[in-house]
């Protein structure tokens, strides 16, 4: 098709150009891999975090009664974190061995996406231990002492120290326990 001018001359209608090249260009990319290229397709839902994957740092104090704990996605792919750990008290031994405790939830449940590499924290509340040497509990109740903790996440059981090398005391059987958030966030 072609236009002409008020000079008289011709003139192939740039509209047109421009869709026969366009037309042309999704033509030949339209194979039967050319949807598997695209970048929207690229990006498949990313896996639940696994307890293969996942390493925590040690249990790092943040005052008298709080602790932070950190992990590391050290897979070879990104993971997906959701919701709130488990939390216990043990020995030097197993992570098996434990007393269990009640977690008391604060805040919301988010799902952190982990690259390989980035990491996630949460904080641990306990109701602390009051006094001097032996230590007292305002409820009543006898203080309980231990040198670790053992942290559940993504299906698997994970045991820390404390990063001062001192024993986590607490009165109760109960931890209030963070959601799960990208570290630093």
């Amino acid at each position: 098709m072609t236009c002409t001018t008020r000079s008289g001359t011709t003139k192939v209608s740039s509209m047109l150009l421009v869709a026969g090249v366009l037309a042309g260009g999704l033509l030949t990319g339209a194979g039967p891999g050319a949807a598997a290229d695209g970048p929207a397709l690229r990006r498949a839902p990313v896996a639940p975090c696994t307890n293969t994957q996942l390493v925590a740092e040690s249990a790092q104090r943040m005052g008298a009664s709080q602790v932070g704990v950190t992990v590391i996605n050290q897979g070879p792919k990104p993971c997906v974190l959701k919701g709130f750990p488990t939390v216990a008290l043990a020995g030097q031994g197993s992570p098996d061995r434990n007393k269990p405790l009640n977690v008391v939830r604060q805040g919301q449940e988010k799902s952190v996406q982990l690259a390989a590499g980035d990491r996630a924290s949460t904080q641990l509340s306990f109701t602390p231990v009051l006094g001097e040497a032996g230590g007292y509990c305002t409820s009543g109740a006898e203080p309980f002492v231990a040198p670790s903790i053992v942290v559940g996440v993504a299906g698997g059981r994970q045991q820390l120290a404390p990063d001062d090398g001192g024993d986590f005391a607490l009165c109760g059987n109960s931890v209030r326990v963070t959601a799960f958030h990208a570290a630093g966030s």
